[in-house]
């Protein structure tokens, strides 16, 4: 059973991931914590109380940033072109959703739950790094105490998605990045190498909705159907998966191929956000690359396979 916090900025492709780690069964879900990016904070914090309350998840949603880890860094303005004025494929989710939040900042919930299950904590972060790297500011001991860190972002031998060089999540705050990749616990960066391959049909998706005959793959269904409208000009049917690929490396690490390296983010200028990794094998001459901690990328994608993952998890589970 792997316990995961799950740190994301719905929408679209969030809240498909969200869905995938509340029905695997090998998922402990053990609380949702919120960033500024696809939408506002206040936005994504609204769209995971609605999640939650739509589809019957436990777990508890703390709020997090609602700006960069260096405040008033200069960030792109939310996509609304991909996901959406109300981040969630203008499905008309409600201003209002009555229920709490966790008292505790997102980062304070971060750390607090990473002692009380010392080794035990995968932490999902599918957004901006803010909350993390928040969260290592205030206790950096706990990268002793976190399981693994999984991250969706970042691209390594191809463009980024936001400038050649960039991945929105990482062009949104590219030193929160650098302080999450180069601390010393484990990291495993699912980018735009692996992501943009795996791709999700429209008849896949309408088949995960027939399957499972629930209210909750419906409500996948229908926010979706704006994603995939984005994506007619970029993929030749549906829409990619980004965010339950890092979310399907969890549970099936197999159908991964990945590659270790100390890790760095460009800060400034027109690479502005770019992920750049040293693989082990290549030497070079001293450099502020040295001494540097070893963190994985992935290079590879069993694609067919994740998609069966997400179709199976999500069809398994029946009731409303």
């Amino acid at each position: 059973m792997h316990k995961v916090i799950f740190d994301t900025d719905p929408g679209v492709d969030d809240a498909m991931a969200l869905l995938f780690l509340h029905h695997h069964p090998d998922i402990d879900l053990l609380g949702i914590t919120t960033v500024f990016g696809n939408a506002s904070i206040e936005t994504t914090t609204r769209n995971a109380l609605f999640l939650k309350r739509e589809w019957k998840i436990a777990a508890p949603v703390s709020r997090g940033a609602g700006e960069t880890f260096i405040p008033h860094r200069v960030s792109h303005e939310p996509p609304k072109f991909i996901h959406g004025d109300d981040g969630l494929g203008n499905i008309g989710v409600p201003e209002v959703i009555d229920l709490p939040l966790d008292p505790r900042p997102a980062h304070r919930f971060i750390v607090e739950t990473v002692r009380a299950n010392p080794g035990e904590v995968t932490l999902v972060a599918v957004g901006r790094m803010t909350n993390l790297a928040n969260a290592l500011k205030e206790d950096p001991k706990i990268v002793d105490l976190v399981k693994e860190v999984v991250i969706m972002g970042g691209a390594f031998d191809v463009n980024g998605n936001v400038t050649p060089a960039a991945e929105a999540n990482i062009h949104g705050d590219p030193e929160a990045a650098d302080v999450v990749f180069t601390a010393a616990w484990p990291v495993v960066v699912v980018g735009l190498d692996v992501t943009t391959k795996t791709v999700m049909t429209r008849q896949q998706l309408a088949d995960i909705r027939d399957a499972a005959g629930s209210s909750r793959a419906k409500l996948l269904f229908d926010l979706s159907q704006f994603y995939i409208k984005f994506y007619e000009s970029r993929v030749p049917d549906g829409m990619v998966v980004h965010d339950s690929c890092a979310c399907a490396y969890v549970v099936a690490p197999h159908l991964f191929t990945t590659r270790s390296g100390s890790i760095r983010v460009v800060s400034g200028g027109i690479a502005d956000g770019q992920t750049i990794q040293k693989p082990d094998h290549i030497g070079f001459g001293p450099s502020e690359w040295d001494n540097l901690p070893s963190q994985k990328i992935c290079t590879g994608i069993d694609s067919e396979g994740v998609l069966k993952l997400i179709h199976d998890a999500i069809v398994a589970v029946r009731e409303d």
